[in-house]
């Protein structure tokens, strides 16, 4: 078994296999394009039929899961690099709206480009670059207690459970790797060589990736919450389990090295796990393309709201020093 496992694992880092998982990213993305287009000729935009206070609620929780996430990723710099709370929430806000067209990974580019071209921020690319790294160790553990419990839960399909206990796992492995990566980069052996010593400046304290990972977890908290009201929403069903099991189908979907554009991977994952768990199909997609399509809206609320405070900071910048 462990013979076989390595072989996996030496398969999707070869080329072929990064081809061949590519290529079933592609294919999903398509087959969602497809039922979503089809879809959409018979009963029109998704939103026109959802029920809109709560669809409203879903969007303002999908903005206050924006304001969580960037001041956790606000903890994962050092003191003397942190850019500001509301840099980071535009990077991500301007990630998610690029995430509808750009490739999948691409959007961390969009991130590291804002957070690089703000005055405010010292912080040098590689310091950016690795934060994003420990964001994303930092992301996979907060989805850890969330995966747990839609596979724990009885209402998820078994294959829905699979995966979700899949996702948990990884989120297990990302906590060890948080926790021990300060101890590793400090270790005797290591600290000689030039590039521990740069990540030993940089590496996230244990009580600061508590704080983030706290923070991050209360922004996936917010984002389920938003979902479980959408699902109400478009009256597909009222169970935070499922809604639960979207989000870190979606979520997953973002380990992808190379894949299409990143809402559409997203969409697409989601809609699998709303597939598996028994929602029609044309229901699944239209919810999928309507949950991200509300996302990218908040982000590009996040970036509007950014763009007026930094207008309004040049107009008077005497009063909001």
């Amino acid at each position: 078994m462990r013979n076989g496992m390595r072989g996996m694992v030496e398969f999707f880092r070869s080329t072929r296999g990064k081809v061949a998982l590519n290529a079933v990213s592609v294919s999903l993305a398509l087959l969602v394009s497809f039922l979503a287009a089809r879809h959409f000729a018979e009963s029109g935009w998704p939103l026109a039929h959802a029920d809109v206070p709560l669809m409203a609620a879903a969007g303002v929780l999908f903005l206050l899961a924006y304001a969580f996430k960037a001041y956790g990723w606000h903890r994962l710099f050092s003191p003397s690099d942190r850019p500001r709370p509301l840099t980071l929430a535009t990077a991500c806000g301007a990630a998610s709206v690029s995430g509808a067209a750009l490739p999948g990974r691409f959007d961390d580019v969009v991130r590291v480009a804002i957070v690089r071209r703000s005055s405010c921020s010292e912080s040098g690319v590689g310091t950016v670059c690795f934060s994003l790294f420990m964001l994303g160790l930092i992301d996979t553990a907060a989805l850890m207690p969330l995966a747990s419990t839609a596979a724990a839960s009885p209402e998820t399909a078994v294959g829905v459970r699979i995966a979700m206990s899949i996702v948990a796992a990884a989120g297990f492995g990302a906590a060890i790797v948080i926790a021990f990566l300060p101890r590793m980069v400090a270790s005797g052996r290591l600290i000689r060589f030039r590039i521990a010593r740069w990540l030993g400046e940089r590496t996230t304290s244990p009580r600061d990736a508590w704080k983030a990972w706290i923070l991050v977890l209360a922004s996936w908290l917010v984002r389920a919450v938003g979902l479980f009201l959408l699902l109400a929403s478009f009256g597909i069903g009222i169970s935070f389990p499922l809604a639960i099991a979207f989000l870190c189908a979606a979520a997953a979907s973002g380990a992808l090295p190379v894949a299409p554009a990143g809402a559409a991977t997203q969409a697409g994952a989601g809609a699998a796990i709303l597939i598996a768990s028994g929602i029609a199909a044309s229901e699944a997609v239209a919810f999928a393309v309507a949950a991200q399509a509300l996302l990218i809206l908040a982000g590009a609320a996040v970036l509007v709201f950014a763009v007026c405070c930094k207008g309004a900071q040049r107009l008077f910048p005497a009063r909001l020093v």
